[in-house]
């Protein structure tokens, strides 16, 4: 028997015998408590002033970290969703038969305890205990508190214990909900109307990238689990909503790394008379906000880098970019078949019918992007890999659109939205024609969305922020399974 084994034979042993004795091991009767921050607060403000001058009990409930006990005596430390607490029981306070059920009490449990404050020797505020209950039993150890959980995977499947162990981990999620908080402040306070779309789909569309399928029973179809929010947050600007935005989850069947979760957070704004220059600017803006309200400012430390997040932000084009910090000469990028030859080298997959705009791109990838430390706004994509941007006006082989790269990802991706429904037909068709074995391709073309903009949808730019790397950015966090509470990962064995 291993000894995890035999810990929890023992701790069952133990749970059956405070069922003989007429204790509940998972109780229905606990009251809200009063939290430990509070407690802290309350005697932080009496300075120096002995707590057991303030006549006053508190209740609270927590999970037992910590457990020393000394014959008639014990401390433990307890821990509630807002910190930690030393608590002081004694025998000849609570009676034999509640000191002897304690006896069985292990660390890992839930309990009740009400008490009054005092400080020991050392000045450590606790709680001295006058009443001990059960709250809620644990069957299971948790690990050794020195050396915690070590293996990522277990964290990450266990996301119960890692969060109880550390209080770092804690903090991430926390920051996370406030990040939320802060787009959601921000979209609303600038007029955006917070809206949901469809999370089935019943054609692929939005952005190139492999989805996952499903099959509605009650309609006899399939149905797709949507890679991108943007057609259906188009269509509500040809409706007649101005400014809207969504914070939801896209899903794409695509492999697992430290940046990519098949089950992801974006947040897609869209803004009607609008172009992609304006949404550098607004983009500027809500990353300084959240940069002042997480951070306290525009500087900050993220994996080693000292990240300096101040507008303006370094502005280049797509082929700037590959010839300065490529190092890929102007008259290379113009040759299909040495860029092929150079990506091979690389390492790079390619299917062998990719256009040019595609090697620029995967380029990019490999030798621009992993560079880009600072933020950085890389413009002028070519139009055979953005279906769904405007053209612009002086050169219709590039497209009003920016991607931007922080910390060498990218973080956002935006256009001006191309409005004209024959040339988005047209796109859509090339697209479809020439996608062969690609299954990144959407397989058929959205005639609804066509009509919408037949309709007409007024010119506008959309911007689609990858909330998870954001939120890794702002936690100095390398993995993005780190900020996402439950990630995907293989059944266990």
């Amino acid at each position: 028997m291993s000894d995890e084994s035999l810990v929890i034979k023992q701790r069952r042993e133990k749970a059956e015998q405070l069922e003989e004795n007429n204790i509940s091991l998972y109780p229905n009767d606990v009251k809200t408590p009063e939290s430990t921050s509070a407690i802290r607060r309350l005697y932080d403000s009496y300075g120096e002033e002995d707590p057991e001058k303030v006549q006053r009990s508190f209740r609270l409930v927590g999970r037992i970290m910590s457990l020393r006990r000394f014959g008639k005596a014990a401390f433990l430390h307890i821990q509630d969703s807002s910190g930690q607490l030393q608590i002081h029981i004694r025998k000849d306070v609570v009676g034999n038969e509640v000191y002897n059920l304690f006896k069985k009490f292990d660390i890992g449990d839930l309990i009740e305890v009400r008490g009054k404050p005092f400080r020991t020797r050392v000045g450590e505020l606790t709680l001295s205990v006058e009443t001990i209950g059960l709250a809620a039993k644990s069957l299971r150890p948790l690990p050794e508190k020195y050396h915690g959980v070590k293996d990522k995977e277990i964290r990450y499947r266990q996301r119960y214990v890692d969060l109880i162990m550390n209080q770092e981990v804690r903090e991430v999620f926390r920051t996370r909900s406030r990040i939320v908080q802060i787009l959601r402040e921000y979209f609303t306070s600038h007029g955006f109307l917070e809206v949901e779309t469809p999370m089935m789909q019943s054609i692929v569309g939005g952005a190139t990238a492999r989805p996952f399928t499903t099959h509605h029973n009650a309609l006899g179809m399939d149905l797709y689990l949507r890679i991108a929010p943007e057609l259906y947050l188009k269509r509500l600007l040809v409706g007649g909503f101005d400014k809207v935005f969504e914070l939801g989850r896209n899903f794409r069947n695509e492999g697992i790394s430290i940046q990519h979760n098949p089950e992801f957070t974006m947040l897609e704004f869209y803004e009607a008379y609008v172009t992609y220059e304006n949404m550098m600017l607004r983009t500027e803006e809500l990353f300084s906000r959240i940069a002042e309200e997480i951070k306290g400012g525009m500087i900050f430390s993220y994996q080693g880098y000292t990240m300096d997040l101040t507008p303006p932000w370094r502005r280049m084009t797509l082929e700037e970019a590959l010839i300065e910090i490529g190092q890929v000469s102007k008259k290379d990028l113009g040759n299909r078949k040495g860029l092929v030859e150079r990506l091979t080298v690389l390492g790079a997959p390619l299917r062998g019918n990719e256009k040019t705009g595609k090697l620029w791109t995967k380029l990019f990838d490999l030798l621009v992007e992993p560079r880009l430390i600072q933020p950085t706004f890389v413009s002028h994509y070519p139009i055979d890999v953005s279906p769904l941007a405007r053209e612009n006006q002086e050169n219709p082989q590039i497209t009003d659109r920016f991607e931007l790269f922080i910390g060498g990802r990218e973080i956002a991706n935006a256009f001006s939205e191309l409005n004209d429904p024959r040339k988005q037909r047209q796109r859509f068709q090339g697209q479809i024609d020439g996608r062969g074995d690609d299954d990144e391709v959407p397989p058929e073309l959205d005639e609804d969305f066509i009509r919408a903009l037949e309709v007409g949808m007024p010119p506008a730019a959309g911007e689609g922020i990858g909330v998870d790397r954001v939120v890794m950015l702002f936690t100095d966090s390398s993995s993005i399974r780190d900020v996402i509470l439950f990630p995907q990962l293989r059944p266990e064995s």
